[in-house]
């Protein structure tokens, strides 16, 4: 494909530094280890903040390593350009591009001042500062919020001392997945009113699996690990390399148990969450007899069953309680599929409590406990309203209808999907998939997905992941889910009108455009195959192997949303084969044209003989690696090919054959060149519709250069031309001279030798000129 992405090379040195310093830490070459302030182990330190340098020169010299200095280092560095300690010193890089800065300055740098003695400074008098009073607020801040708290000194044996639940992941640093600018294969999805990030996605789809496996009896609140074992998992996370991954996973746990226990890994999720969730969950089904965990308002229930008391700060308490919130509010009031009703007026008063819920939290605990209380059993109520409304199409059998638009449940089972890619490899599938995306199964009921809508999202996630790695085994799996999508026929009718009121409505160039399920998530990827086969020849100029997968893709996109778009296509494939070969051989024909002529100042050759040789090799590398790809949709895609060229080069071609009137030197090498092409194009063609075909193909799509009716007529013109030459020469010649004999030897005049030689030099000339024209 084309040049290696700047996001696969960010990827590739985010995993280097990963492994560089998972290995320094793990080990012993760092004896005692600082930690920054508001940080209580590693897992809170962000490793791709950290200076890989200042960690080196601190191995290197058996220092202490503090985290904070190498944070703050990192962070510094990224004002100065780049430097190397090896090589030449006096190479350098730049952070400006030299052509646009100028020459440098003839002139002589000023001369070094002489070093003058430094002032002795005198240190001003100590004063001792008065004792300022501490507000109550800031006096009860716990120890790692103080604002004068020392930083505190940790070595890796201490970190064992540290319990997991402590380590809540922020919401606000930058998240470990990697992310990268790909806005052609984003979804065609509204944003989150609320302002939902994809930590909160992320957290609330592990959430949400834990209630489906609940539900299939296979729920148990883990026990927490003692710190021997802590400490060992830690080092074994640290030190982590891709075998001993593999080899580790072949040790989980069995059954349900351990597949959960990787799902918290894919996602993210800490024990302590993970913890709370499971605990939460199973309070809420007390009482609840016959009730299944999957039917549950899962937000709402987590709300009133999980309390402060539980979390390690009130700024992650805090911070949870308001992802739930706004699940909540994004579920059962914003983007509605079914409308409200004689429920419309409870919008407004839904609104209010979450207000208040949050409001609760800056009064007193004594007042802020009975109002939350108060606030939640209303929010039952309302809610409980909300959820069960009836249901579009009930194809899933589902009951509580927490989030009636889909764009909410779609972003849930996208995070989930994600949870199948292997994280130290991420073009690869992980070995577990299968029994992945079989858990993944019992949430169906809960996010209203079907069949049609997983194979749709599932392709959607395989392909995006394609496009951040360029692994092609993915692009295999994407046109295996592709093909399962039924057509529109194939649909059952309780389907078809399901998927018809799955809509969202996008704003974008300031207007609101409307899209249909599979618009919204198969148009992005129309629209990332079409500008790579727009301009095949840049994009997989180095074989085709990945092209054909791509155009497979390309076809199987354009079946299913020209069926939303209710189009007549009779021939799909062959109408859209027809435009990309167009688009790219023009683009690759401008490009050659362009290079052509930025090279004829230092060629002799002229502009249109070099353009026929390239326009040559051109047609030789697309029916050689393209055309055999592209005609498996299209079975003439060489000969469109080739008579788009020969139109291309023509229209080049055409203003210097109205100008060839006479046999010069631009002549004699553009007509040659250009007939040598105009015959190699026949012939392509000729192999591809037979020498019967090509007759009627010529007079239907091809204008002939008539090269040899031209040079013909131009030829016999320049003849005449040298033959009046000779005639005048010779005429003047017999009148001027008198016809003498040189010598009794050489008895003819001293002119005729010149007529001779004139006479030999335009054989000469003809002779060549028509060796020339007939190769």
């Amino acid at each position: 494909m084309d040049e290696e992405n700047p996001v696969e090379l960010l990827q590739r040195y985010r995993r280097d530094r990963h492994v560089l310093l998972n290995y320094i830490l793990s080990g012993n070459l760092i004896k005692k280890v600082v930690m920054p302030p508001g940080a209580i182990s590693l897992d809170d330190v962000d490793i791709d903040q950290v200076s890989v340098d200042y960690v080196l020169n601190c191995a290197k010299k058996g220092d202490p390593l503090d985290l904070g200095d190498a944070i703050r280092l990192y962070h510094d560095s990224l004002d100065y350009p780049y430097v190397d300690n090896t090589g030449d010193v006096e190479g350098f890089y730049l952070l400006t591009r030299p052509e646009y800065s100028g020459s440098a300055p003839t002139r002589e740098p000023p001369p070094v001042p002489a070093a003058a003695p430094l002032p002795v400074v005198v240190p001003p008098p100590v004063v001792e500062q008065p004792q300022i009073a501490v507000p109550s607020s800031v006096a009860n801040l716990p120890k790692s919020l103080s604002l004068d708290s020392p930083t505190e000194e940790l070595t890796i044996d201490d970190i064992e001392d540290f319990e997991d639940d402590e380590g809540e992941f922020d919401s606000r640093r930058a998240s470990r997945r990697h992310q990268t600018d790909a806005n052609d294969i984003s979804l065609r999805l509204p944003l989150f009113e609320t302002g939902i990030t994809d930590d909160d996605l992320r957290e609330t789809a592990y959430e949400i699996l834990v209630a489906a496996a609940g539900a299939s009896g296979g729920l148990i609140v883990p026990k927490k690990e003692k710190k021997k074992e802590k400490r060992h998992r830690l080092m074994r996370k640290l030190g982590r390399s891709k075998s001993e991954s593999a080899e580790s996973q072949t040790h989980r746990q069995p059954g349900l148990v351990g597949l959960l226990e990787i799902l918290r890994a894919q996602l993210e999720i800490t024990e302590s969450m993970d913890i709370r969730t499971r605990q939460g969950l199973l309070n809420a089904m007390v009482g609840k007899v016959g009730k299944r965990m999957d039917n549950l308002l899962i937000p709402l229930e987590l709300l009133c069953c999980i309390s402060r008391a539980e979390f390690s700060d009130m700024k992650a308490y805090l911070r949870w309680q308001k992802r739930q919130l706004n699940m909540l509010e994004e579920g059962l009031i914003n983007h509605p599929v079914v409308g409200f009703g004689e429920l419309g007026r409870k919008v407004n008063e839904l609104r209010n409590l979450f207000r208040k819920i949050e409001e609760s939290e800056s009064l007193s605990p004594s007042a802020a406990e009975v109002q939350r209380t108060e606030c939640l059993r209303s929010l039952r109520e309302v809610a409980t309203s909300f959820s069960e409304r009836p249901a579009r199409g009930d194809l899933t059998g589902e009951v509580c209808h927490w989030a009636d638009g889909y764009h909410l449940n779609a972003a849930l089972y996208e995070k989930m999907l994600g949870s199948v890619f292997d994280t130290l490899d991420e073009g690869k599938l992980t070995e577990e998939v299968e029994e992945i995306l079989e858990l993944l199964k019992s949430t169906w009921r809960i996010l209203g997905i079907t069949e049609t809508i997983h194979d749709t999202c599932y392709a959607w996630v395989l392909f995006r992941q394609f496009v951040f790695t360029g692994e092609q085994g993915l692009l295999k799996v994407v046109i295996e889910h592709l093909r399962k999508i039924p057509l529109k026929e194939q649909r059952g009718p309780q389907e078809r009108l399901h998927l018809i009121s799955l809509r969202s409505s996008v704003d974008a160039d300031d207007s609101c455009q409307d899209f249909t399920f599979f618009q919204s998530f198969l148009s992005p990827v129309q629209k990332w195959v079409d500008k790579k086969l727009n301009d095949y020849h840049l994009h997989f100029s180095e074989g085709p192997s990945m092209m054909v997968d791509i155009v497979t893709v390309a076809m199987l996109t354009r079946r299913i949303l020209g069926e939303e778009n209710d189009k007549a296509m009779e021939s799909p494939d062959r109408d859209q084969i027809d435009r990309y070969i167009t688009s790219s051989v023009k683009s690759a024909f401008m490009k050659i044209a362009h290079f052509v002529e930025i090279k004829a100042d230092t060629s002799h050759e002229h502009v249109l003989a070099s353009l026929a040789e390239e326009t040559k090799k051109l047609l030789k590398i697309e029916t050689n690696i393209f055309s055999p790809v592209l005609s498996r949709w299209h079975p003439q895609a060489a000969v469109l090919s080739a008579s788009l060229l020969h139109k291309l080069y023509g229209n080049k071609l055409g203003p210097f054959l109205e100008h060839s009137e006479h046999l010069t030197e631009d002549v004699v090498s553009v007509f040659p060149a250009a007939d040598s092409l105009e015959q190699y194009i026949m012939s392509v063609m000729a192999s591809v519709v037979g020498d019967d075909g090509l007759d009627s193909l010529c007079r239907q799509k091809l204008v002939p250069y008539e090269i040899e009716s031209k040079s013909g007529t131009v030829v016999l013109r320049w003849v005449n031309g040298q033959l009046e030459r000779v005639e005048t020469w010779v005429k003047r010649a017999a009148e001027q001279e008198t016809w003498d004999p040189i010598s009794p030897q050489q008895r003819h005049g001293g002119s005729i030798v010149e007529v001779y030689r004139i006479i030999e030099e335009i054989s000469f000339l003809h002779s060549r000129f028509l060796c020339e024209l007939g190769n």
